[in-house]
């Protein structure tokens, strides 16, 4: 199948405003897991001082960010693997996230999945884990939106659960033409949701995430189950609601 042909030229004529809050989830022991290193607080700051300076550089446009938003953003090692909208290689970062903490977690809830479903020697875990759920405030004026149209009569090649040419492709002709950020349809959550790529740091409005909330996330032969206390909320997903991907397998 060929690719959608979007150039520069073309895509600025569809960038428009977009301010808001998204969403991404990261494990909860993402500052604490360094305390059982150390003795005092004191040297788990410089413990995570020497980590951070160990890390590949960040670009300019990241001073000042916190390292949650900063770090999609990492320069200097490869990106292992392509994802939708960024190629692998030395490529720049992209901010993935959703725009709905729901949306969000059901990408985590897939990513998880499908882990295990490419590990299968690899037990469940036992126990349920901590995520810290945040928001990050965007402001750009140069966004695009591959729901509407005349965007929307590629959406076949946007949302195709594996192959991410397409979205490669469209991604390289935005940076060119100045695009801060693509939005498009979540793939992974069965509600139909929005998420937002952000190609550059300079799209956020705040130097700091907005929000926080901690679910606790736990994995099953059946699916995935997500609670949070503060608000109080639960949220399921069953491996039938990813099986448009053909990665996931019913695992026994």
């Amino acid at each position: 199948m060929s690719l959608p042909i979007w150039t520069p030229v073309a895509l600025s004529s569809e960038a428009r405003p977009f301010a808001g809050e998204v969403w991404r989830l990261v494990e909860a022991q993402h500052r604490v897991s360094t305390l059982k290193l150390v003795d005092t607080l004191d040297e788990q700051a410089l413990l995570e001082d020497l980590l951070e300076d160990s890390k590949p550089v960040l670009p300019p446009e990241c001073a000042g960010l916190d390292y949650l938003l900063a770090t999609p953003f990492r320069y200097g090692a490869a990106y292992p693997h392509g994802s939708r909208f960024r190629r692998a290689g030395r490529t720049l970062g992209v901010y993935y996230a959703g725009l709905t903490v729901e949306t969000a977690l059901a990408e985590m809830a897939f990513y998880r999945l499908l882990f295990f479903s490419e590990s299968p020697a690899t037990p469940l875990p036992a126990n349920a884990a901590d995520y810290t759920a945040f928001s990050a405030a965007i402001a750009t004026g140069q966004a695009i939106d591959l729901t509407r149209p005349p965007l929307d009569r590629d959406a076949a090649s946007w949302t195709h659960p594996t192959d991410y040419a397409a979205c490669q492709a469209l991604a390289d002709a935005a940076r060119q033409a100045g695009i801060d950020a693509i939005l498009y349809r979540s793939v992974r959550d069965p509600g139909a949701g929005g998420n937002m790529a952000l190609l550059t740091a300079k799209g956020f409005a705040a130097p700091k995430p907005v929000e926080r909330q901690t679910w606790r996330i736990r994995l099953s032969p059946l699916g995935v189950q997500a609670l949070c206390d503060h608000p109080p909320r639960r949220i399921g997903f069953s491996r039938e609601d990813f099986a448009g991907d053909p990665r996931i397998a019913l695992r026994k």
